[in-house]
């Protein structure tokens, strides 16, 4: 049994909970993600690990209640367990030295985009990260996400808070003013992904994304996670989540 160590809820809807589960946290690295059952009869969902602690032994994770999983999840308290918490899975996002990087982060994926920006920042890259949300209500982690990085950018749809725009608009707002990128992470909704992709094709700007698609057992065998990309199938569970954003099929996902 896996213990809810911590609760603490971001948001309305946006949760975070720190899992003890000594084994995931002793392997895990950013860009890695962990499948959870809430109890013995409930479904199998992959959600992507936001932070570890391995002298504590715990891992954490952010979810957002949508559906009926997350929301029985949500239902559990501090001390309370989880059934199953098997990680860590997918293979770990490439980290080294590459210069001046910009990390977009999409609403929810800020929590992902985070440890991978803290990752680059730490490997001595200069990082920007650019975080997108619907409005300002419903902006998470942003002190946490400017400890992470060289430069914080927080842009929001209507304006409230920040660049009024997409993080995709911000990106080419930076690069329009001289900013040269060596490599660009997106990582956040399908839609952004694809236009990030799209925006950095036009500058040669070699870009990784982070592949969330349908998911049931995370080790390869379901098939459910499969996507194209150069040509070729891959599944996203056991062959990413990272892949070249470049090649990738959006079309097809």
């Amino acid at each position: 049994m896996y213990r809810i160590v911590r609760k603490e809820a971001l948001k309305p809807t946006v949760i975070l909970y720190e899992i003890e589960a000594p084994m995931v946290a002793k392997k895990a690295e950013p860009g890695q993600f962990i499948i959870l059952r809430v109890d013995e009869k409930g479904e199998r969902i992959p959600i992507t690990i936001h932070d570890y602690d391995r002298e504590k032994g715990t891992v954490t994770i952010i979810v957002q209640t949508v559906g009926a999983t997350t929301e029985k999840l949500s239902h559990k308290q501090q001390g309370d367990c989880l059934h199953d918490f098997v990680g860590p899975l997918g293979v770990p996002t490439e980290v080294e030295d590459l210069g001046r990087v910009a990390v977009l982060g999409g609403g929810l994926g800020c929590a992902i985009a985070l440890p991978v920006a803290r990752a680059l920042h730490q490997a001595g890259n200069q990082v920007d990260l650019i975080g997108g949300f619907k409005t300002k209500d419903i902006v998470i982690l942003e002190e946490e996400m400017s400890k992470a990085c060289t430069d914080l950018h927080i842009c929001t749809d209507d304006g409230t808070y920040g660049y009024h725009g997409f993080v995709t608009g911000k990106l080419e707002e930076l690069i329009a003013s001289g900013v040269k990128f060596d490599h660009v992470f997106a990582i956040g909704p399908l839609m952004m992904m694809k236009f990030a992709c799209k925006l950095t094709e036009k500058y040669n700007i070699p870009t990784t994304v982070s592949m969330n698609p349908i998911m049931i057992d995370g080790t390869g065998m379901c098939g459910c996670c499969r996507l194209t990309v150069g040509g070729e199938v891959k599944f996203a569970c056991v062959d990413g989540p990272d892949f070249d954003g470049h090649k990738v099929d959006f079309d097809e996902v």
